[in-house]
């Protein structure tokens, strides 16, 4: 009876937890539709999210796509298809390693910074004074980390998907003997806008998805310097899980559709 209780208790707490999560994530989606909409944070948010983190997603597509490459032909190899290295390099990278890389990326660069800033306003009590001050924490602090994110992951992930197809492009043409113009043409007849569209599409729910959990874990966040930690750790982790899992989900769906 113990074991079922425990079993129980572990339910309740996990349903009560998720539906808390989705109340904020309304909440903080819609909350600027009221007005009024803060452009400045929603820059700032944006070039935090966006700009600054160029170089780290630069880095992470050009060493994905020359390792991919190079994997590509190693396997094709035992096939006679190393020809089609171009083609299954655009197609993994747009669809799947772009966004889902990015989107890791920037959840441990970008998630856990909004824990962490959330979660020291909230320890230090400065979310209590904006209320007190009839500012809205919503509007001013959630709001534009949220569409920040939502926004500026689909133009990060393009970025990376075009920087991970030049990086397979450098090992192919130095390394493999690959002729440059003919694996641009065959990647750009072999890709097609859905492919291009459904990792976008990925990008912008994994973008919503690490600013919410980012945003809720540090608004939540209790007991100090500690709890602070506690909070990012959870963002990052909670983030990397919903990404992985979501884009399961997101596949299944653009596969069978």
């Amino acid at each position: 009876m113990n074991l079922v209780a425990a079993t129980g208790r572990g339910t309740l707490a996990t349903i009560r937890e998720v539906g808390k999560i989705s109340i904020f994530a309304a909440k903080g989606a819609f909350a600027w539709l009221s007005g009024p909409m803060y452009w400045r944070a929603l820059g700032s948010a944006a070039l935090r999210i966006g700009f600054n983190s160029l170089p780290v997603v630069g880095l992470t597509a050009i060493f994905t796509g020359a390792a991919l490459a190079l994997n590509i032909w190693d396997g094709s190899l035992r096939f006679n298809a190393e020809t089609f290295l171009p083609q299954i390099l655009g197609v993994s990278i747009t669809r799947e390693l772009g966004p889902v890389l990015a989107a890791l990326m920037i959840s441990g660069r970008s998630s856990s910074a909004m824990a962490a800033e959330l979660g020291a306003m909230r320890v230090s009590e400065q979310i209590d004074a904006m209320r007190t001050l009839d500012v809205d924490p919503f509007k001013y602090l959630v709001s534009p980390r949220v569409l920040a994110a939502t926004l500026m992951l689909p133009l990060l992930v393009l970025v990376a998907d075009i920087i991970g197809i030049y990086g397979g492009y450098l090992v192919a043409v130095h390394l493999l003997d690959f002729a440059g113009p003919v694996y641009i043409r065959n990647i750009a007849d072999f890709l097609t806008r859905d492919d291009i569209v459904s990792g976008l599409i990925k990008a912008g729910v994994f973008g919503f998805l690490l600013s919410i959990m980012g945003c809720y874990y540090g608004y939540t966040s209790r007991g100090g310097a500690e709890g602070v930690g506690s909070a990012t750790r959870a963002a990052v982790v909670a983030s990397a899980v919903l990404i992985l899992a979501s884009n399961y989900l997101m596949t299944s769906l653009f596969v069978h559709v």
